[in-house]
């Protein structure tokens, strides 16, 4: 049996402790009025700093001082035209104090939009680190499930593993809770749809969109459903897990079967809330914006971290011999699982991003829009991390079965789409106000922390093997003989 190690446990306690003060200092320094988070944007456009500030500063003072042009004119035009109904100087006095007053409201509303983006940058940086690893830890059942239901022989000796990952869900699952309650509550901006007044066709925050769209877009569903998705996920984790235990012992295969049952189930299940939690969670955060191919996109990227997690732990634990029935050939089916979901993510990174700039509809085409202008550089590096390089690293089957290879692409891997998330979340919630810095550190540290104790101290409460699986002896000897045999027998 396993054993989860004092330094282990102790080093996983570390990364939470070290990523929560990281976290707490972030969410201190962040402007409480909207004069700061002005003088903020002042002082980065005046050091050249801010990933844009000092674009977004300069254009929006072109906005406004275009707006007070325009309006200046307006009033010169009406000035001219009711020169003949009232005296000359008592109208234009009227016209300035009218340009004033709408361009103070201007700079007040801008100001208050500046705010609300600084303040929802530690939000943000927790947030994407929440997500990326609640979605690893969700797909790791996924994949688990799937294999089940497909009947595969060859996973059986990795099933321990993959249950252990799957513990991470349980905490990640709490935490998000807390989070969306209090987005619910309105402790942050993160949804611009929550605003006061966006579906009252009265308020002057009135959104036309978002009204359209009431019926998803509100509250209480989207909190309701939230709870809903992670229950259901979840509870057939908790389901699986102790009767996945209960196969050890069991004298028919008849405990195997209502897993087997289950697990469809939870797959059919797991489709449709899915894509429903990346509209929910991720792409409402651009309520102007859909794609149809969203559900799909997010499945991927959070689909090829997952198994690069089930390698990277599989390898580790089988290094300090604790998986002597996991050998070669189980380590080079996950790297090629590693490779052809990352040819998977390319396509529909491709597909979706080809269609919308074809079609060039300004509706649709704003999401990219606003990623290429402000976030280039992650934008642009997750071809590279998330395609050319995995390809390059594992396209040679040699290369498959060198866990050291597989432990440097996966971490690439992991970084890049950790990227590709940070990249969907950051321009809908701080806009141009963006960095990765101590905030978005912490935050990984944080949940890499709960991630290593939750599965490190599951691992250790069962036995590494599934005994009771009836396609163990498969798993056992998956490609060993004609690895290890083909030679000697052609030699005969």
């Amino acid at each position: 049996m396993y054993q989860f190690s004092g330094k282990l446990k102790i080093f996983s306690i570390a990364l939470i402790l070290v990523g929560a003060l990281g976290i707490a200092y972030s969410f201190l320094n962040v402007p409480s009025t909207p004069e700061e988070a002005m003088e903020i944007v002042a002082s980065q456009a005046g050091h050249g700093d801010g990933h844009g500030d000092s674009h977004e500063d300069t254009s929006h003072a072109d906005k406004k001082d275009n707006h007070k042009k325009e309006g200046t004119e307006e009033h010169h035009s009406d000035d001219k035209k009711e020169e003949h109904k009232m005296d000359g100087d008592h109208a234009k006095k009227d016209a300035h104090a009218t340009t004033d007053a709408h361009g103070e409201g201007h700079d007040d509303a801008h100001a208050e939009h500046v705010l609300h983006q600084m303040q929802n940058k530690p939000w943000s940086a927790f947030y994407v680190a929440l997500l990326f690893f609640l979605g690893i830890s969700l797909l790791v059942l996924a994949f688990y499930a799937s294999q089940r239901v497909a009947q595969s022989g060859w996973s059986i000796v990795l099933f321990r593993v993959m249950e252990a990952i799957t513990a991470n869900l349980v905490p990640t699952s709490i935490i998000m809770i807390i989070v969306l309650v209090l987005t619910g509550m309105h402790y942050n901006h993160l949804f611009a749809w929550m605003g006061e007044g966006v579906v009252d066709p009265n308020s002057a925050n009135f959104d036309p969109i978002v009204y359209g769209k009431k019926l998803w877009l509100n509250t209480p569903r989207w909190l309701i459903m939230s709870i809903v998705y992670l229950l259901g996920w979840n509870a057939y984790r908790w389901f699986i897990r102790k009767n996945s235990i209960a196969e050890d012992t069991a004298t028919t295969i008849k405990i195997y079967k209502k897993n087997y049952n289950v697990s469809v189930i939870f797959l059919v299940f797991f489709m449709v809330t899915e894509s429903m939690a990346s509209w929910d969670w991720i792409m409402g955060l651009d309520p102007h914006w859909f794609s149809t191919l969203f559900g799909w996109y997010v499945l991927a990227t959070l689909l090829v971290s997952a198994i690069t997690i089930i390698a990277m732990v599989t390898i580790y634990l089988r290094f300090k011999g604790y998986l002597p029935k996991v050998n070669d050939s189980h380590i080079h089916d996950l790297a090629k699982f590693m490779f052809g979901f990352s040819v998977f993510w390319t396509y529909l990174w491709f597909a979706q991003f080809m269609l919308i700039w074809y079609s060039n509809i300004p509706e649709e085409g704003t999401y990219f829009l606003m990623r290429f202008n402000e976030y280039k550089l992650p934008f642009l590096s997750l071809v590279a991390m998330n395609f050319v390089f995995p390809i390059l690293l594992l396209v040679n089957s040699d290369f498959k079965s060198k866990p050291w290879f597989v432990i440097i692409g996966g971490i690439v891997i992991l970084a890049g789409h950790y990227l590709d998330l940070f990249v969907m979340i950051m321009p809908g919630t701080v806009g141009e106000y963006w960095s990765f810095g101590l905030g978005e550190i912490s935050a990984v540290l944080f949940f890499v922390g709960i991630l290593i104790y939750a599965t490190f101290n599951s691992f250790a409460k069962a036995d590494p093997v599934a005994k009771g699986n009836p396609f163990l002896k498969e798993s056992e000897h998956f490609h060993y003989y004609n690895i290890e045999h083909e030679g000697e027998e052609n030699h005969h």
